[in-house]
């Protein structure tokens, strides 16, 4: 069975990354934040690039000082780059510890249902409430891992055919409906503020 072919980077090689490695996909979605979606999941692969490979260990272990100036080196891997740089390390060090640095056991450890999931990804350095039910709706959505009660736990981000978040964008088109929808919610929230 072939693994699924994500499309959020809107770049073949970065979408490679995202799709064939799980911490990859971690990291893109907690650089998704303050910066263009499809630029933030492009980050994995400037740090691969610059560190001849993407590896988990090689980032927990990095000089800090050193990781922050390959973050920040333009094109940066968020506008942020620095203090992104420091919370992919925290990242890298959190599943290390807590998953011996195989990111795919926060959602197959111990068979969890899907509010255990969520609590689990909540519980990752950079990532809040709404972070973690986008990252269980994608994996629902995308990646086929739906464990019992993944829609309940993921709320809104796990309607079929919203365009809500990354989880559902599919290529370039979904995309744009899903940043039009952020427009729409924000300038809705300044209407009621």
């Amino acid at each position: 069975m072939m693994a699924p072919q994500l499309c959020l980077a809107q770049e073949p090689e970065a979408d490679q990354l995202l799709s064939a490695d799980p911490f990859a996909l971690l990291v893109g979605m907690m650089l998704d934040q303050q910066y263009p979606l499809e630029h933030a999941f492009r980050g994995p692969r400037k740090l691969a690039e610059r560190m001849g490979g993407f590896d988990i260990h090689k980032i927990a272990q990095a000089d800090p000082a050193e990781f922050e100036e390959l973050a920040a080196t333009p094109p940066a891997i968020h506008r942020y780059g620095r203090s992104m740089a420091r919370r992919a390390q925290d990242l890298a060090r959190y599943v290390i510890e807590n998953y011996d640095g195989r990111t795919e056991r926060i959602w197959t450890q111990g068979d969890p249902n899907g509010a255990e999931v969520l609590r689990r990804l909540k519980d990752l350095p950079g990532y809040g409430d709404q972070k973690a039910r986008i990252f269980l709706a994608l994996l629902g959505k995308q990646l086929g891992v739906r464990p019992s009660g993944w829609e309940k736990a993921a709320g809104a981000y796990s309607e079929k055919n919203s365009r809500r978040s990354a989880a559902d964008i599919v290529d370039g088109e979904t995309l744009l409906e899903v940043r039009a929808f952020k427009k729409e919610q924000k300038a809705a929230a300044k209407k009621k503020a």
